[in-house]
């Protein structure tokens, strides 16, 4: 070969080697770099824990890479933007709403707290309060919390005055060891918060089976009747209380009956009812009865009617009543009845009692028809209602 030849192999192969050298030195360069991004941290979610690879800079490119997303009510440390180095611990914690009731009274919170012990310590509440869970207890729900405070409890004929942490009434009784029986009535809701001052007091209650005799009171009925006048009612019936036995069980405190329960029921005397009959006949009408002519007997009657203190109303019923029955003549003479005179009385010689001349005067005739009706229906009216309905009175 020739010198010439030869110097140009020799430069060839420098030149491959100084290649293999820089790409080399590349390819260690991105090793060492990618060794010095990727990182082991420790992540703390909400108290669950893993270990995790990491290739960010920051504690945001990590959460970011594992899917861990955070809000403004969020706890995150280190902060977002703290450079992450291997073996860093990063905690997060969830912000979330809670109901907590501090003695009986609910609020709304936002906290990161994980259990009763760390919310408790962000509400600044004491160490002897007690909660209604445990407080390394997750948060789970609401939290009830109370706290110490005096309750005064009347019971059995003293008052206790009660220092006590209980977050309700029936706590405090159960605390106090008071058993309520099954009548007992207790003057706040069990289930009611304990609060400071409050009052409670235990009524024992007894229930003692007893009878009584009571009234039974009657019924009033009332019944349309066309044989009275309107406007006018009759007692038919008089109505009369009966009795009866009631067994029941009275509920007492300190001997004063506060209700009863009724056992059981038995009639001794059955009440009557009473009945009023409404009357609903209504008469003729005074303007339609034929001029009264001076001197005769429809004249004897409207003025003896009007004595009475009847209206003419009253005597428009009696001259329908009388003018149908005999045409008010005082010879008017029934023959199949033997009835007689103008208010065709059986038999006639009923109108002695008013006067020795029944037979003619007419006065006398009217003055027993008046007193007749009066005392058997109350008015003419009444007795011209009467014969409407039944042709006879």
């Amino acid at each position: 070969m020739s010198t010439r030849r030869q110097g140009r192999h020799r430069r060839s192969q420098r030149g491959r080697v100084a290649a293999q050298a820089a790409v080399l030195a590349l390819v260690l360069a991105g090793t060492t770099a990618f060794a010095t991004l990727q990182k082991t941290v420790t992540l703390d979610v909400d108290g669950e824990l893993t270990t995790v690879s990491a290739f960010g800079r920051t504690v945001e490119d990590v959460l970011d890479a594992h899917g861990v997303e955070v809000g403004d009510r969020d706890l995150v440390s280190p902060a977002l933007g703290a450079l992450v180095s291997d073996g860093t611990d990063v905690v997060v914690r969830h912000g979330r709403e809670v109901v907590v009731e501090v003695d009986g009274r609910q609020r709304t919170i936002w906290t990161t707290a994980l259990t009763v012990d760390e919310i408790l310590a962000e509400l600044g509440l004491r160490d002897d309060v007690r909660t209604s869970a445990s407080r390394t207890a997750d948060l789970a729900g609401g939290l009830r919390v109370s706290t110490p405070k005096t309750v005064h409890v009347s019971v059995d004929g003293g008052t206790q005055e009660v220092l006590t942490a209980a977050s309700t009434v029936r706590e405090v009784l159960t605390e106090l060891g008071v058993v309520l029986g099954e009548l007992d009535r207790v003057s706040v809701s069990l289930d009611a918060a304990a609060v400071d001052g409050l009052v409670v007091k235990v009524d024992r209650v007894v229930g003692v089976t007893r009878s009584e005799t009571m009234a039974q009171p009657f019924e009033t009925i009332r019944q349309d009747d066309a044989t009275i006048a309107k406007g006018s009612e009759v007692v038919a019936v008089t109505g009369r209380e009966g009795s009866k036995v009631v067994t029941f069980v009275a509920y007492e405190v300190d001997g004063v009956e506060i209700g009863r329960m009724i056992l059981a029921e038995s009639v001794t005397v059955a009440p009557v009812n009473q009945v009023i009959k409404v009357g609903t006949f209504v008469g003729p009408d005074p303007a339609d009865i034929p001029a009264v002519e001076p001197g005769t007997s429809r004249a004897i009657g409207l003025e003896m009617v009007l004595a009475r203190g009847w209206s003419e109303a009253e005597f428009a019923c009696l001259d329908s009543l009388w003018t149908r029955e005999s045409g008010w003549r005082t010879n008017a003479a029934n023959p199949s009845s033997g009835a007689y005179g103008i208010p065709q009385a059986l038999p006639g010689s009923k109108m002695a009692s008013a006067g020795a001349d029944w037979q003619t005067n007419p006065r006398t005739q009217i003055q027993w028809g008046l007193d007749y009706i009066a005392g058997r229906y109350g008015t003419p009216c009444q007795a011209w209602a009467f014969f409407q309905d039944r042709n006879w009175y």
